[in-house]
C-alpha cells in the first residue's frame, strides 16, 4: 500500500482521499411543472412544437365546436329549420337532417317491416363479440364457436330471409355436381341436390386429405380432413337453411345499404383475411416449391392490383366468364374481392412477424422434439402475431375505411347512403352537406378509434416479458 505524501498514511488510489460535499437535490420528476418541463418546454424544439400545436388547436377546434354544437340546429321537420333567413341567426350543423335520414343511413332501402331482423343481427353480434373481447369472462372457446360458426348462419338467414334457392349454385361452381349427375344419368339414377352435395363434399374432403398426405405427411391428413369437413358442414347448414321456407320475407342484397353494408363488408373481410393471410404467409415461407410459388403468385397479384379494379372486375366482368345460367350475387362478389385483397396484405404483415422471431426459438422447439406443425402453432406463430398486432389492426382499420370504395360499383354503404340522402330537395340547405359528412366521419372515427384502443390494450396485456 502506498503512503500519502501529505499524511504519511497508507494511500489507496481507488478511494477518494476527501469526503465529497452534499449535492443539490435532483429535480422533481413529478407534478405539473415537471410534466410541462419534460414534455412541452424542455428544449427549444419542444417549445416550438408546443406553440405550433397550440396554434393548430386554436384555429381548428373552436370553429368546429361553433359549427357542430353552438350554432347547430337540433330540432325541426324540414329545411326551413336550417335556413338562416328563416331562423334569424347564423346556422351551423343541420342535425334534423340526420334524424330524418337516420333509418336510411343505418338500413339503406331495407324494408321497414323487416328491419327488426337487422336489429336482431346487430344485437346478436354485440352479445357474442363483447364477451369474446373481455379477457376475464369464461367459455372463450364456446363463445368463439358461436360467433364464428353459428352467428354467420343465423345472420345470413335473418338478413336474406332464408329463401335464396341455392340449388345447383355451389355444385356448378365446383364442377362436381354436374359430374355426379352425368354419371347418374348414364346409369339411370337421378341424384338430388343434397345427394350431389354429400358426394361432392366427400370427394373434396378426400382430395384435400390426399394432397396434405403427399405434401405435409400423414400427420397432416387427418386435421386437414376435419377442417374441410367443418367448413363444408357450416356451408351445408347455410344452404340447408336457405333451402327451407322459414316464413321470412326475402330481401335482395340490392336493397341493403348504409351502416349494414359497411359492417357486413368490413366484418367479412376482417374475419376472412386474418386466417387466410396467416396461411399465405406460412405458404410463402414453406420449403415446398409448389406451395411457395402459388402463395407468392397470389400475394403479388392481389397486392399489385388496386382495390377499385378488383371491385370493377368482380361486378362487371366476372359475370361474363360464368356459365350460362349461373349468377353470383353482386354483394357476394364484392365481399370475395375485398376479402382476397385484404388477405394478401395481411400475409405480408404476418410474414414480417415470422421473420422477426429469432432462430433460437426454432432451435429450442426442435430440441423439445416438437414437429414442424406443433412448433409453428405453439411456439413461433403466437410470438409472431404478438409482434405484429399494430400492423394487423392497421390493416383492419384500413379495410374498414376502404369499404367506402364499393360506392363506385353501385353498392350503397354508409357514405353512399349519405350521398343518396343529399339528393332530397326537402333538406337542401347550405350546411346539409357538411353536417352529413361530419356525421359519417364521426361514425368511422368511433369504430376505428375503438379498434385502435383495443389493440393497444391487447398489446400491453400480452407484453408481459418487458414489464418492469
Amino acid at each position: 500500500m502506498a503512503k500519502s505524501p501529505a499524511q504519511g498514511a497508507p494511500f489507496d488510489p481507488f478511494v477518494a482521499p476527501l469526503v465529497l460535499g452534499a449535492e443539490a437535490p435532483p429535480i422533481s420528476e413529478r407534478g405539473t411543472f415537471a410534466f410541462l418541463r419534460g414534455h412541452l418546454f424542455g428544449s427549444l424544439p419542444q417549445i416550438l412544437l408546443t406553440l405550433f400545436g397550440a396554434w393548430l388547436l386554436y384555429v381548428t377546434v373552436p370553429p368546429l365546436v361553433q359549427f357542430f354544437l353552438i350554432d347547430a340546429v337540433w330540432t325541426g321537420t324540414s329545411r326551413d329549420a336550417c335556413l338562416p333567413e328563416k331562423v334569424g341567426r347564423p346556422v351551423g350543423a343541420c342535425w334534423p337532417f340526420i334524424w330524418a335520414k337516420f333509418d336510411q343511413l343505418v338500413y339503406g332501402f331495407y324494408p321497414a317491416s323487416a328491419r327488426w331482423r337487422v336489429n336482431l343481427v346487430y344485437a346478436l353480434s354485440a352479445l357474442l363479440l363483447l364477451p369474446l373481447l373481455i379477457q376475464r369472462l369464461p367459455y372463450k372457446r364456446l363463445n368463439a364457436i358461436a360467433f364464428f360458426g353459428v352467428f354467420p348462419v343465423v345472420a345470413f338467414i335473418l338478413l336474406t330471409g332464408g329463401n335464396m334457392e341455392p340449388k345447383g349454385f355451389l355444385l356448378s361452381w365446383l364442377g362436381l355436381g354436374g359430374l355426379f349427375s352425368g354419371f347418374g344419368a348414364l346409369g339411370g339414377v337421378q341424384f338430388g341436390f343434397w345427394a350431389d352435395f354429400v358426394l361432392s363434399a366427400a370427394l373434396l374432403t378426400a382430395l384435400v386429405a390426399a394432397v396434405c398426405r403427399v405434401v405435409a405427411g400423414p400427420q397432416a391428413a387427418r386435421p386437414a380432413a376435419r377442417s374441410t369437413l367443418g367448413v363444408l358442414a357450416v356451408l351445408a347448414a347455410i344452404l340447408f337453411a336457405a333451402d327451407l321456407d322459414l316464413g321470412l320475407m326475402p330481401v335482395e342484397t340490392r336493397l341493403w345499404g348504409g351502416l349494414l353494408v359497411t359492417l357486413v363488408i368490413a366484418v367479412t373481410g376482417i374475419t376472412v383475411s386474418l386466417p387466410f393471410g396467416i396461411l399465405l404467409a406460412l405458404g410463402r415461407r414453406s420449403n415446398l416449391p409448389l406451395v411457395k410459388i402459388v402463395s407468392i403468385a397470389f400475394i403479388e397479384f392481389w397486392r399489385g392490383v388496386p382495390l377499385i379494379t378488383v371491385l370493377f372486375f368482380a361486378t362487371y366482368m366476372l359475370p361474363l366468364f360464368l356459365p350460362g345460367r349461373m349468377n353470383i350475387d353482386g354483394l357476394l362478389r364484392a365481399l370475395v374481392g375485398v376479402a382476397l385483397f385484404a388477405s394478401a396484405y395481411m400475409a405480408e404483415v404476418v410474414r414480417g412477424g415470422l421473420q422477426a422471431i429469432p432462430k433460437g426459438q426454432y432451435e429450442g422447439a426442435m430440441a423439445l422434439g416438437l414437429r414442424s406443425g406443433l412448433m409453428m402453432r405453439l411456439v413461433v406463430l403466437p410470438q409472431a402475431l404478438k409482434l405484429v398486432i399494430p400492423g394487423i389492426v392497421n390493416n383492419f382499420i384500413g379495410l374498414f375505411k376502404d369499404t367506402t370504395l364499393v360506392l363506385i360499383v353501385s353498392i350503397f354503404d354508409l357514405l353512399g347512403a349519405m350521398r343518396a340522402a343529399f339528393t332530397d330537395p326537402s333538406w337542401a340547405t347550405p350546411t346539409t352537406l357538411f353536417t352529413g359528412f361530419g356525421f359519417a366521419g364521426l361514425v368511422y372515427f368511433v369504430f376505428c378509434f375503438g379498434m385502435s384502443r383495443y389493440s393497444m390494450a391487447l398489446e400491453k396485456r400480452l407484453d408481459r416479458a418487458n414489464r418492469h
